[in-house]
C-alpha cells in the first residue's frame, strides 16, 4: 500500500533512543511500501518559534516534518526531559502529523497505576490493584490480602521486561512485608497474584501467560509464555510458542488496547484459576516489542503495523509536511 506524502514518497520519522532489530525491521517494511523511514532521537529534537511556521525541529527533516511518526522508544531521563519529548509528540499531534501510538496513549500505557483505572473503568477483567504513595495504606493492603492467604504483586509504576517484581503477602505459605518502596520511588503499585491453574505438564508447573499483539484493533497474532518461576517475561528467561488463543481472550485484549485509546498494543493476559479458557488483562504495553513473537508466528508484524498506519491514519491526513501555511499561521 502506498500514499502520497509531500513531495512524492511519505516520510516516516521513527522515533527512538536506539537503533537494532526493531527499527530495521520497520525501515525494511516502509521501503517495501514505497515510503521513506528516518530514526529519530527524540532527546534531539526541540521547540524553536524561530525556525519555522510550525515551531519544531525535527532532525532529518530541515523546515517541514515528517509526513507520520512512529513511536519505538523514548528514553528515560528526569522529569522535564521525558516532558519535553512527550511535547515534542503532543506539538505533531497537534500539528495534523499522525503519531502512532500518540504521546497521550503513551502516558496511558507507561503509568501502570492509570492502565489499571482505565481498564477497571471499562469494565474489563483485571486483578484487584492498590496504587499509594501512602506506606501505612499499602501495609493494610498487603496484611489484608496476606490474611486471606492472596499474595499481590508489588511492581515499579514505570518499568517493563518484568524488572523490579516481587511478591508479597501470602507467599509459598510464608508472609512476606512490604519492602522498603524507596527503590518504587516511594510509590507502591500492588496487584494481586493470578496462581496458574493447576496442570499435569511440568513445563507448565509455574503456568504461562498470553502476549496479544493489538494492531488497529484487532487481535493479529499471539504467543504463550512460560518461565521457569512465576514471571513470564522472555527478558528474564521465560520461553515462548506460538498459540491460537480462544476467541474470548483476543476480544479482551483488542478491548484493553481501544481502552488506552492505543493504534497497536502488546497486550498480556493470565488465565484465570476458576476458568483457564478465560483470562485477566495483567499489563497493557503501548511500545511493545515483538521480537519474541515474530520468532513464533509467521506474519509479518513490521508489514502489519506500518500497512495499518498507511491505511487508516496517513491517507486521510492534510499534508503539512512540506511546510505549508494553516489558517492564521505563516509559511
Amino acid at each position: 500500500m502506498q500514499v502520497a506524502g509531500a513531495g512524492g514518497s511519505p516520510r516516516v520519522a521513527i522515533m527512538t533512543d536506539e537503533t537494532g532489530w526493531h527499527t530495521a525491521r520497520l525501515k525494511q517494511a516502509l521501503a517495501a511500501r514505497g515510503c521513506e523511514g528516518r530514526c529519530v532521537d527524540l532527546a534531539d529534537c526541540r521547540i524553536d518559534t524561530t525556525w519555522a511556521w510550525h515551531g519544531l525541529v525535527i532532525p532529518g527533516y530541515g523546515r517541514s516534518l515528517p509526513d507520520a511518526v512512529i513511536v519505538r522508544g523514548i528514553a528515560g531521563g528526569s522529569f522535564e526531559q521525558v516532558t519535553l519529548r512527550l511535547g515534542i509528540l503532543h506539538a505533531l499531534r497537534e500539528l495534523g502529523i499522525p503519531v502512532y501510538n500518540d504521546a497521550r496513549a503513551i502516558e496511558r500505557s507507561v503509568d501502570k497505576g492509570m492502565t489499571s483505572w482505565l481498564l477497571h473503568r471499562a469494565g474489563i477483567a483485571t486483578p484487584p490493584t492498590w496504587v499509594t504513595e501512602s506506606v501505612p495504606h499499602a501495609q493494610r493492603a498487603v496484611m489484608r490480602e496476606g490474611a486471606a492467604g492472596r499474595a499481590l504483586v508489588l511492581k515499579p509504576l514505570f518499568g517493563s521486561q518484568g524488572k523490579g517484581l516481587q511478591r508479597v503477602g501470602a507467599v509459598d505459605d510464608t508472609f512476606r512485608a512490604l519492602p522498603r518502596l524507596a527503590p518504587y520511588r516511594h510509590v507502591a503499585y500492588l496487584q494481586r497474584f493470578v496462581p496458574p491453574p493447576a496442570t499435569p505438564d511440568p513445563a507448565a508447573a509455574h503456568g504461562f501467560d498470553w502476549r496479544v499483539l493489538v494492531v488497529g484493533g484487532h487481535a493479529v497474532a499471539a504467543m504463550r509464555r512460560f518461565g521457569s518461576g512465576w514471571v513470564h517475561n522472555i527478558a528474564q528467561g521465560a520461553r515462548c510458542e506460538a498459540a491460537q488463543v480462544p476467541l474470548a481472550v483476543a476480544a479482551l485484549a483488542v478491548r484493553a488496547a481501544a481502552a488506552l485509546g492505543l493504534d497497536y498494543a502488546g497486550v498480556d493476559l493470565v488465565p484465570c484459576t476458576a476458568a483457564p479458557e478465560q483470562a485477566m488483562v495483567l499489563e497493557v504495553n503501548g511500545v511493545a516489542a515483538w521480537r519474541g513473537l515474530q520468532s513464533v508466528t509467521q506474519c509479518d508484524i513490521a508489514g502489519l503495523l506500518i500497512d495499518d498506519l498507511l491505511g487508516r491514519k496517513l491517507s486521510t491526513q492534510p499534508q503539512l509536511a512540506a511546510g505549508h501555511a494553516v489558517p492564521g499561521g505563516a509559511a
